[in-house]
């Protein structure tokens, strides 16, 4: 077997931040055509293979080929069994296992599609998935699907939506000398930053996965020159929520959080919003990839392209090497075991089915 510790090196060292993925998408289409039982199509810089055995069942394997900016950690460093490196966790660890699965696995027990896309990262207007299911929607079919984000090896089930929300504060100008004749927007955002510092976020439990929901403020914005008081105060708040929840129901939730902090003529607006996903673990593929990790499920905290395939109607989960939580860090990281024990799972998954 391919060595996948030096298959992720290789991939770590061809420059793909977002918007940049045509290296390694040529890289990957090369490695693709020359495999004689997968059918290979590539739509800009977004790549998939598929087999197509007829098979009753079709697994979809995806994983995105950009990443976030370099932080001094542009180049791969191997140092005994552990890889060093921009994306060696997010995520060409995965795709690394993905290229040798499709490499060697010439008769899986289900159909097997492939999909390599770009723009994880930035905004979903630029994301491959759904550029690919304009374009070709044959091409995203299946049953069930996997993720490859990092996970640590262990199934992280469906995912977290996510809010962003401003709420702006009014007030009135007046000179910072008689402060008494206006009103301070800045200051009235105290009780609400102090509601918010102590929301207690629900932790449902679905599936056996505990989810976490969180509120936290991620920007403020205000002020007019420094000898007025001003008149106008916005703050930015992004809540998580859990998928047992609506995109509308979460924002019924914030809204009851501030209430008490809002005036007449303040404004509370909806951003921006990304839908969660359910665990659906129940799917015989998901239950049979959890089994065969031999460790329970946990909740996926942060939103993943998961959230795509459940809205398509098509069951989906993260399973991947490396830890989420050194994911755009400059101490990312990937370590060999965790490489070959994702790839044992996933073959043996396409070799017996559920």
């Amino acid at each position: 077997m391919t060595d996948l510790l030096a298959a992720t090196a290789e991939l770590v060292d061809v420059f793909s931040v977002s918007h940049h993925e045509t290296a390694i998408a040529d890289l990957i289409e090369g490695r693709l055509r020359s495999v004689p039982w997968l059918t290979v199509d590539r739509l800009g810089d977004n790549v998939v293979a598929r087999t197509q055995l007829g098979r009753d069942q079709r697994l979809v394997l995806a994983g995105h080929t950009d990443t976030v900016p370099a932080n001094g950690n542009e180049q791969a460093r191997v140092e005994g069994d552990v890889l060093w490196g921009l994306g060696s966790a997010d995520m060409k660890s995965g795709l690394a296992v993905m290229l040798e699965l499709a490499s060697t696995t010439d008769s899986p027990a289900v159909d097997v599609t492939y999909v390599f896309y770009v723009c994880e990262e930035v905004d979903q207007k630029y994301n491959g998935l759904p550029h690919l299911l304009a374009d070709r929607p044959d091409l995203l079919a299946g049953d069930a699907a996997i993720l490859g984000e990092p996970t640590g090896a262990v199934v992280e089930a469906g995912c977290q939506g996510t809010l962003r929300v401003t709420a702006s504060l009014r007030g009135e100008r007046a000179h910072t000398a008689r402060p008494w004749m206006g009103r301070n927007a800045i200051h009235r955002l105290g009780p609400l930053l102090a509601k918010v510092a102590a929301y207690e976020g629900r932790r449902p439990v679905l599936d056996g996965c505990e989810y976490r929901e969180a509120l936290q403020a991620v920007r403020i914005e205000g002020g007019v020159a420094g000898n007025v008081v001003p008149d106008l105060a916005v703050v930015t708040l992004n809540h998580r929520f859990a998928p047992d929840r609506t995109a509308a129901e979460a924002m019924g939730a914030i809204e009851a959080v501030v209430a008490d902090a809002l005036e007449e003529g303040d404004e509370i607006e909806l951003a921006d919003s990304a839908a969660p996903a359910p665990p659906a673990l129940n799917h015989p593929l998901l239950a049979g990839l959890t089994r065969r990790t031999g460790a329970p499920p946990r909740a996926k905290l942060g939103w993943t392209d998961v959230s795509f395939f459940a809205a398509h109607g098509i069951p989906a989960t993260n399973f991947g090497p490396g830890e989420p939580a050194v994911a755009h860090t400059a101490g990312e990281h990937v370590d060999r075991e965790q490489l070959d024990a994702v790839f044992a799972v996933l073959a043996s998954l396409l070799a017996e089915g559920g």
